[in-house]
């Protein structure tokens, strides 16, 4: 006896934009600063508040978690690798040569296989 062959997943789940997995949203901190000061007010409940904004409610109260933990510029930054407008000049210029050798070293690979093919 043959075992059955189970349908895959996309057999199963026709395609849909909203089984599609989501792209991470950030948010800058001035956004942050204005929901949490909403969050404060009192004025709407978390829920509703988060549903307007377009996110969890959890998020609403870790944002005013922090705010109340540190009170520097960055609170709300997450941990991470920095913005790009906030790159040094020296790493900036440190990526883009790095950048650079890469092509150049993809364009000697494909100058070497074309001279192979004229042969």
């Amino acid at each position: 006896m043959k075992k059955k062959q189970l349908p895959s997943k996309r057999e199963i789940i026709p395609a849909s934009p909203k089984l599609a997995p989501k792209s991470r949203v950030t948010f800058t901190d001035s956004f942050k600063r204005d929901a949490v000061a909403r969050l404060r007010a009192g004025n709407q409940s978390a829920t509703d508040l988060a549903v307007e904004l377009g996110l969890r409610r959890n998020q609403l109260y870790k944002w005013a978690k922090k705010l109340d933990e540190q009170s520097s510029e960055d609170s709300l930054r997450s941990p991470g690798r920095p913005p790009a407008g906030d790159l040094s000049e020296v790493e900036q210029l440190r990526r883009d040569l790095a950048s650079a050798q890469e092509e150049l070293a993809i364009l000697k690979k494909l100058d070497a296989y074309l001279t192979l093919l004229k042969k």
